[in-house]
């Protein structure tokens, strides 16, 4: 079916107005400077690929300070390594704290996981359990057998390929899979990845 032009036309229209009535709104506050910026996508045109290099032409022309929007998210980006040490120290309890987003309504228990909690006494709490019973030296080293275990299967994994031919082998993934195997085997006791098969049906039963 096909849209008629006076009724897209009018949608742009208060696409527009919608967004202008929004850029005054925010201009009322006190941010650092920005480029020019596109109604709904903001300044995701102007991220190009090498992303250092892009911002470091905004701090040419803007300041060491200025401000990029990512859509609906707004983004102060600091350059000045003097400004940057004030951040994490005179106000590291100002920027603490973590935007909410959908996932860590949904995923993260209305966002009181540690990684998405805000700052304050919960998360203190978190990170005190979690440095006392998950990353202490004794609950690290209970799980030293996995690791090596797991270090024993990506070897053997390796001596297979090679001996069937000398071809190079891509060991970005292969470090992966020994990280999340590591992983799974220490809170389910189950691989994820494996080759034989009864590996391979608890990789089903893992998935």
């Amino acid at each position: 079916m096909e849209v008629s032009s006076p009724y897209v036309s009018l949608s742009l229209f208060f696409l527009i107005i919608a967004f202008k009535f929004l850029s005054k709104a925010r201009t009322q506050k006190n941010l650092p400077p920005s480029p020019p910026v596109l109604p709904v996508i903001g300044h995701l045109h102007l991220l190009k690929p090498r992303l250092h290099r892009t911002l470091q032409g905004f701090s040419q022309n803007l300041g060491l300070i200025f401000t990029l929007r990512f859509g609906s998210r707004l983004m102060v980006v600091v350059s000045s390594l003097s400004a940057v040490v004030e951040c994490f120290t005179k106000n590291d309890v100002i920027l603490a704290n973590r935007p909410r987003f959908t996932m860590g309504k949904y995923f993260g228990y209305n966002c009181s996981s540690i990684g998405a909690s805000n700052y304050g006494d919960h998360w203190r709490n978190l990170r005190r359990l979690m440095a006392l019973e998950i990353f202490s030296t004794s609950r690290l080293n209970s799980f030293l057998s996995i690791r090596r275990d797991e270090i024993k299967h990506l070897l053997r994994r390796l001596y297979r390929n090679l001996s069937r031919d000398f071809a190079g082998v891509e060991l970005k993934s292969k470090f992966s899979e020994l990280t999340f195997n590591i992983i799974m085997r220490m809170i389910v006791g189950k691989r994820y990845y494996g080759d034989d098969d009864k590996e391979l049906s608890n990789n089903e039963e893992a998935k």
